[in-house]
């Protein structure tokens, strides 16, 4: 298949703890540096989110039955190599690991254009060496008033770096100005990266 051809890791190799998306992501970039199969330029660290908080994605493991999930947030990897069509790596998804991007936007993004427009997605493209080198998450996000875990935080320690442990908010947020990357409204980001405007 082209897509284990392509492959830049698998899944049975990735760290994985639910509902920590951004950190699972993170986790992938670590170990395409590490095993240094592909050149991790080639790899950019997708941030999905709007202002409303309130996103849907199909096909993902969560879902009841062909329902989509409304995430506040959810965080992908895209590999846009020059020799092949983008893949696209998502850890919370059903379909392949990885998948085209083509693919991943049929079935799982789908379109806006038949969405109210508080589903509207927006996407914060950044380089995942970008992503390694600034992002911090001291998991205060997960944790109820009272202290206690939303869900089971992953056994390693948070990821730091030393100007910051927690600046999840820059990433999530689709304030263009802010943060690194570069801010999509969904149409421009798959006109951009799979060269037509809609799937």
């Amino acid at each position: 298949m082209e897509e284990d051809k392509m492959a830049a890791t698998s899944r049975d190799k990735c760290q994985y703890t639910s509902c920590y998306c951004e950190e699972n992501v993170w986790k992938v970039c670590e170990l395409i540096r590490k095993e240094k199969s592909f050149p991790l330029e080639e790899f950019f660290v997708i941030f999905i989110s709007n202002d409303n908080k309130k996103v849907p994605l199909w096909e993902q493991k969560s879902a009841q039955g062909q329902q989509p999930v409304i995430w506040d947030y959810h965080v992908v990897l895209l590999h846009v190599c020059p020799r092949s069509e983008a893949f696209l790596y998502d850890l919370d998804s059903v379909l392949p690991f990885p998948c085209t991007l083509k693919m991943y936007a049929r079935h799982a993004l789908r379109t806006d254009h038949c969405l109210l427009p508080e589903y509207h997605r927006k996407l914060r493209v950044v380089p995942a060496d970008y992503f390694l080198l600034n992002f911090a998450s001291d998991r205060s996000h997960m944790k109820e008033e009272d202290g206690s875990w939303k869900m089971p935080p992953p056994p390693y320690p948070p990821i730091h770096t030393a100007d910051s442990s927690m600046n999840l908010q820059l990433f999530i947020s689709m304030e263009p100005s802010v943060g690194w990357g570069h801010v999509y409204t969904l149409d421009h980001f798959l006109c951009h990266f799979l060269k037509e405007p809609r799937v």
